[in-house]
């Protein structure tokens, strides 16, 4: 397991540093620049040309790019083109708010979508199941961003019952009940996304595993169905469903842009877009580099979980230990 663990972990971090490449060159090689933000009708080219030496973009990419990585080590993000303030400070508070509304959802996801999966398994084609798949086409058909608007003109405008967008009311900054009733109708078009997936995974993992003949075996020699489901078919179904989870992960930290910029909260995806729109490559490198991290650590935690449910996977050629 240790020899395991080194091996994922040193693929992970050259995994890492070819983001920072890919990233790097990606971002750079976007129309526009950061320059295009200082055009107007009293700046003169030499004023645009100086401010670009300044920030160093007349400099060697492999420079710019050395430079970059270095201060990232150190925990430098930069500082954004148009205002010259620290992009830490603009990013830390955004993962903040997006790990709320995300871990809000993802968790209610797994809490619902797992138990509701391994049930419909054991009854196939019953009213439950029919019921879930009913929601899952739904999840999977409906655009976030309709669902979001649909939701606030039916529970916000017309019954007045939740608010219509934002994190906070206005001067209830910090009031968790507030946040709360700010995140029932983000949370709910989330989740619903979420549920689409985990609901078919987590069914259709368990239906394989039920058909093996190890489980015939075991209800022919009268373990009770339970036992059967919870001891012996459980941790085979987990590897798919350990697959989503470790994709999903950077989903937490990413955000959902889409669902952000609908109900206006101030977190990562509606972060992205403004970046995008503002062409603050700094920031769009720094939000690209964290969600790739997040990326590759789920990957690596899948990796992990895998190799803690089903030993098997640590093995390598002729059965020795990776």
């Amino acid at each position: 397991m240790g020899e395991y663990f080194i091996r994922r972990t040193l693929q992970s971090v050259v995994v890492l540093f070819l983001i920072t490449i890919f990233t790097f060159g990606l971002i750079h090689a976007a129309p526009g620049g950061p320059t295009s933000m200082f055009l107007s009708p009293g700046l003169s080219q030499e004023a645009m040309k100086q401010q670009a030496e300044n920030m160093g973009l007349y400099d060697p990419l492999h420079i710019q790019y050395f430079r970059w990585l270095g201060d990232i080590l150190q925990g430098d993000l930069g500082n954004t083109f148009k205002n010259n303030l620290p992009v830490a400070d603009i990013l830390w508070p955004t993962v903040k708010n997006t790990l709320v509304l995300m871990g809000v959802a993802w968790l209610l996801t797994l809490i619902i979508a797992i138990p509701w999966g391994i049930y419909n398994s054991t009854r196939e084609y019953g009213l439950s199941d029919q019921t879930a798949s009913f929601i899952s086409y739904i999840g999977f058909a409906m655009p976030t961003f309709w669902f979001g608007i649909i939701l606030q003109s039916f529970f916000s405008i017309e019954l007045d019952w939740l608010p219509l967008s934002d994190m906070y009311t206005m001067g209830k900054e910090g009031d968790v009940g507030d946040l709360l009733m700010h995140l029932i109708l983000p949370v709910s078009v989330l989740t619903l996304g979420f549920l689409a997936s985990y609901l078919k995974y987590s069914r259709a993992s368990m239906l394989e595993v039920l058909e093996q003949d190890y489980i015939r075996t075991a209800r022919a020699k009268g373990v009770p169905e339970r036992k059967v489901v919870f001891r012996h078919a459980l941790r085979n179904a987990l590897i798919p469903i350990i697959t989503i989870i470790g994709l999903d992960l950077p989903l937490l930290v990413g955000g959902a842009a889409l669902t952000e910029n609908v109900f206006n909260w101030p977190g990562m995806g509606r972060l992205f877009v403004e970046a995008a729109s503002g062409r603050e490559y700094t920031i769009l490198m720094a939000l690209t580099l964290l969600t790739a991290v997040f990326v590759v650590i789920g990957n690596l935690i899948a990796d992990i979980l895998y190799a803690i449910v089903d030993p098997r996977v640590q093995l390598g050629k002729g059965g020795k230990s990776a």
